[in-house]
């Protein structure tokens, strides 16, 4: 094989993979450093280390340090001809932050190719661990953010987000509480995406226009640093301190940011004219997985779940994010993000596989959960004369809403509008498998109707198509029950590469960056080479009617079940 090749890098939490596509946006190799099974020395467990009595989740960041070589040995060793790669470009889980000190510069620009990454970096770090986005230990912190401007609301509208304790300016302001010492030797702050920008570079990267949005730092509607959670965030050491520790943040998102670092091309043979290309976060790269519409939607089921749309309107609430585009000048990034995506599946499925088959108590087959989720009907109403059954399932604690880890279980009455909290649902757990997918899809359809529009032909507003992604997109029993409760007028698609989109939309990133004429949008240049029939495959039918409705109406009861929780818990 001949031509250019480009790497999209994904640094989630439980792996790193690199993907290398062809101009033409086809996949030629892949690789995958899975932490639990891959990492030497590190007591992980998927991906990270917990501190339960502080609520806290992190990650070894000398762990990412092995991946990185690992991974790149294993491309090699593949047959990809790493001398062929024009453009990289990193994709990295939101939020999490690295900490540089003042030696990093200096060991990051005279890297030995004959010793590992992690033997020669380990030293440049202030701080040897990130916060996971899980971690859930600041909420002091966010209470001051939300706060700072007025109230949540304001600091939505000047953000993006209200304070949530993965975003980076708390998880800042919990850091230099705790070690000011390493705050104050802290040179600079990377997020996740700039750090493997970093790396690759072999100096400090900039943030990307998009994932600066995740921080409750960075004014949007201004497009500069906002002065007030920068003073909160700071603290006694000053505001202008901490603006050198963040650096810049380039507007375009192509921006190339240098050659690649003279260790890789030694070690793994990179051409020197490789570019560096501005690395954005896990969420913006998925929407760069292909070449968005207006109006349709992209589910991203893995461990976590999120509900992402591209739109020109910029509609700040306390309950959903707003992030620049990652390409676009004029577009933003409308998104839902939740903590207890798989995890909560897995627990039911895991209680009705031990329900089912006691002496097989380690089964994850979603054979079962699956059979109970279709049989099982909608809003698991035995007939209209009984009221539907509703239910919330954090394992974890939860962002929205704002709840502590917990099961519970509610029945609503559409004709009467009566809610009712219970104890369990009456066919326990049998027809949890299909109260729980519905449950974090109609929060995702909740909080995005002031989103989505109609798709036309006098439909009530849904998205045009729903596009799944992540490990859960291979589940068409879920994907058939997301076309009912989301809609989506011409379908539900599961994207090809799926469970990559985040390296797949980082990869495109870098095909965009490298080869795009002037003024060329990343809509233009993908979409002229994406060839859908290659991508996509439909899954499941969208809207139906009935359904749809049906589920329109138990929104209204799923509110205040939400409503009723937070009043328990605040009171």
């Amino acid at each position: 094989m001949s031509g250019p090749v480009y790497l999209g890098f994904d640094l989630s939490t439980q792996q790193l993979k690199g993907l290398a596509v062809a101009s033409d946006l086809k996949s030629v190799a892949q690789a995958i450093f899975d932490f639990d099974k891959d990492a030497k020395g590190f007591d992980i467990n998927k991906g990270v280390l917990t501190n339960d009595a502080e609520k806290e989740v992190f990650a070894p960041v000398a762990m990412w340090l092995q991946a990185i070589d690992t991974v790149l040995t294993r491309l090699k060793d593949n047959g990809l001809d790493l001398s062929r790669v024009k453009g990289i470009c990193g994709s990295g889980m939101q939020h999490g932050s690295v900490f540089w000190n003042a030696n990093a510069e200096s060991l990051l620009s005279m890297l030995d190719p004959a010793k590992s990454l992690e033997t020669q970096l380990e030293g440049a770090l202030a701080h040897p661990f990130s916060p996971n986005w899980q971690d859930a230990s600041t909420q002091k912190e966010c209470d001051e953010f939300d706060q700072v401007l007025g109230g949540e609301a304001q600091l939505a509208n000047v953000t993006g987000s209200k304070a949530h304790h993965r975003f980076t300016g708390p998880q800042i302001l919990k850091f230099q509480r705790r070690y000011p010492d390493k705050y104050e030797k802290s040179v600079r702050i990377n997020l996740v995406s700039s750090w493997l920008a970093t790396i690759f570079l072999g100096k400090f990267a900039p943030f990307d226009i998009s994932d600066v949005c995740g921080m409750n730092l960075w004014d949007v509607p201004k497009g500069t640093w906002c002065e007030e959670t920068l003073q909160l965030t700071s603290g006694t050491f000053g505001v202008e301190p901490l603006k050198q520790k963040l650096g810049g943040v380039p507007e375009d998102g192509g921006s190339h940011l240098g050659n690649i670092s003279d260790y890789f091309v030694k070690r793994f043979g990179f051409s020197p004219d490789c570019q560096v290309v501005a690395s954005t976060g896990d969420n913006p790269s998925t929407i760069l997985a292909l070449p968005l519409r207006p109006n349709d939607a992209i589910v991203s089921l893995g461990t976590s779940s999120t509900f992402l749309m591209s739109t020109p309107e910029y509609l700040p609430d306390p309950a959903v994010h707003f992030f620049n585009h990652p390409t676009t000048a004029g577009l933003y990034m409308f998104m839902l993000c939740y903590k207890n995506g798989g995890l909560a599946r897995e627990e039911v499925r895991d209680l009705i596989n031990a329900a089912l088959h006691p002496a097989d108590v380690n089964s994850t087959s979603w054979a079962e959960f699956d059979k109970y989720l279709l049989e099982t009907k909608p809003l698991a109403q035995e007939d209209d004369s009984k009221p539907v059954q509703m239910g919330i399932y954090f394992p974890r604690p939860e962002i929205v809403p704002n709840l502590p880890a917990g099961q519970w279980h509610f029945q609503y009455d559409l004709a009467s509008d009566m809610l009712t909290q219970t104890a369990k649902t009456p066919h326990y757990p049998y027809e949890d498998a299909r109260i729980i997918v519905e449950s974090q899809l109609l929060s995702m359809r909740l909080r995005s109707r002031g989103v989505v529009k109609s798709p036309g032909n006098n439909l009530p507003p849904q998205p045009r198509r729903v596009y799944l992604v992540g490990g859960g997109s291979r589940n068409k029993a879920i994907a058939q029950v997301a076309g009912e409760v989301l809609g989506g007028s011409e379908g539900v698609y599961k994207l090809d590469l799926g469970e990559n989109a985040c390296a797949l939309g980082a990869a495109y990133k870098a095909v965009w960056a490298i080869e795009r004429s002037e003024g060329q949008s990343f809509e233009d240049l993908i979409g002229g080479r994406w060839t859908e029939a290659d991508f996509i495959e439909k899954i499941a039918d969208g809207y139906q009617a009935d359904k749809y409705e049906k589920y329109g109406k138990a929104l209204k009861g799923f509110e205040q079940m939400e409503k009723d929780l937070l009043a328990q818990h605040l009171a």
